[in-house]
């Protein structure tokens, strides 16, 4: 579809006897922030890895930016930023000097470097080796690498990881600028709602490899509300209103609570 930038039908990746995804069905829509939730091993990372063409799929289909993701195809990754996993650098080269590197490689103007080290606000480690940097700032190279080019698609595994509180809130304003003011489509995996719900227009909740439930931002804090009301005594219900309580909502569809109990049930959120 014309306004899809990441498709997937009927998506399955096994490992031996082990399926990481299962009948994966998934569209992000273009310039929207889309939030791909789950806990740790529900299948985030093997899809995103399918998504960018680094695994193959089992069976199933992807297409990206109206190109289907198959062997072979190189073009629309020209048109990809990503980060996965674990953020990866030159560590004997300083920030400046990775980014050149990343610069040659897409081919982007010599101008991309200045601007990615600013947008990520990394002017005063330009010249430090990436090898000393801490993991905040580490993360704050990969996101910069990753926006050297301008990408129209934004692929992000855990972006938050190794930030700060004040960095998580800095990234999460760059990511919703990119959105509203350049039209990015930004594709971003977490297992901490919280995260996702300050910043995703979307948000998939993924479970043993399945997308379980997608709803708006809106649409998740009505149904975390009215989680709260069932779930929670007449005295505790209050609280629970005030803060939704989006991750005991979390936990309950996928499985570590129950989505209705007693109030000591209630505590252990």
């Amino acid at each position: 579809m014309p306004d899809t930038a990441v498709s997937t039908r009927a998506l399955v990746k096994r490992y031996r006897d082990v399926t990481a995804v299962d009948s994966l069905d998934l569209d992000v829509r273009r310039g929207e922030i889309y939030g791909f939730l789950g806990r740790n091993g529900a299948g985030k990372t093997t899809t995103i890895r399918m998504v960018l063409g680094l695994i193959r799929p089992s069976s199933g289909d992807i297409a990206v930016l109206g190109r289907r993701i198959r062997p072979g195809e190189t073009k629309v990754f020209s048109k990809i930023g990503f980060l996965v996993e674990t953020a990866t650098a030159y560590p004997n080269l300083t920030v400046r000097e990775n980014l050149d590197i990343q610069r040659r490689l897409t081919s982007s103007p010599p101008r991309a470097v200045a601007d990615s080290i600013g947008l990520l606000r990394l002017d005063a480690y330009a010249d430090r080796r990436a090898g000393q940097l801490s993991l905040g700032n580490k993360q704050r190279l990969a996101l910069a690498r990753a926006l050297l080019h301008s990408p129209e698609l934004l692929v992000l595994d855990e972006p938050a990881n190794g930030l700060d509180p004040a960095g998580i809130v800095e990234i999460r304003e760059l990511l919703r600028s990119l959105a509203d003011e350049r039209g990015v489509t930004v594709f971003m995996s977490s297992h901490i709602l919280a995260e996702i719900a300050h910043l995703a227009d979307r948000i998939g909740i993924v479970h043993d490899g399945r997308l379980i439930e997608e709803s708006s931002r809106d649409e998740l804090a009505a149904k975390a509300r009215a989680f709260a009301t069932e779930a929670y005594t007449p005295e505790e219900r209050e609280q629970a209103l005030l803060t939704l309580d989006l991750e005991r909502y979390f936990l309950a569809r996928t499985g570590d609570r129950p989505v209705s109990g007693s109030s000591s049930t209630a505590g252990d959120a």
